[in-house]
């Protein structure tokens, strides 16, 4: 968890999206998405902690359960310009739970949720945020 957090970036979030929101120029948004963003291009946008919402309706000790939304602003406007319904699966995201058995990691490829839609230019978009979100995922898991 903490090398995947490391990779991506964490703005302020309230601060970035401020800072968007009054950006006069694009090339002024992209600035500060870029001043945002980690090694990986991506950004941590929002933490859920899942399991601690199970242990305060249980008391137990149940095991971690966190979702972490990632993505890029930039990498979301190239798919969105292409299938304007992509806006409602980025940013993307990545969930961690330990299970008896060992941790585990979830990620739906964002080109499965495009697929339908028959754009290649929003798939090439999906396919490249894939690439990013899994190699960032098969480095953390190594």
């Amino acid at each position: 968890m903490a090398a995947l957090k490391s990779a991506v970036g964490q703005p302020d979030i309230a601060e970035f999206f401020r800072a968007t929101r009054a950006a006069k120029s694009f090339p002024d948004f992209e600035r500060i998405v870029q001043s945002g963003v980690g090694r990986t291009d991506l950004m941590l946008f929002a933490e859920f902690d899942l399991g601690d919402i199970l242990r305060r309706e249980t008391g137990s000790k149940t095991p971690k359960i966190i979702r972490l939304v990632v993505g890029n602003p930039l990498i979301m406007k190239e798919m969105v310009r292409h299938v304007p319904d992509a806006g409602s699966y980025a940013p993307v995201t990545v969930l961690i739970d330990e299970r008896p058995d060992s941790v585990h990691v979830s990620y739906d490829k964002m080109e499965s949720y495009l697929l339908h839609y028959g754009s290649s230019e929003a798939l090439a978009v999906a396919r490249t945020l894939d690439a990013k979100i899994v190699t960032l995922l098969r480095e953390c898991t190594s």
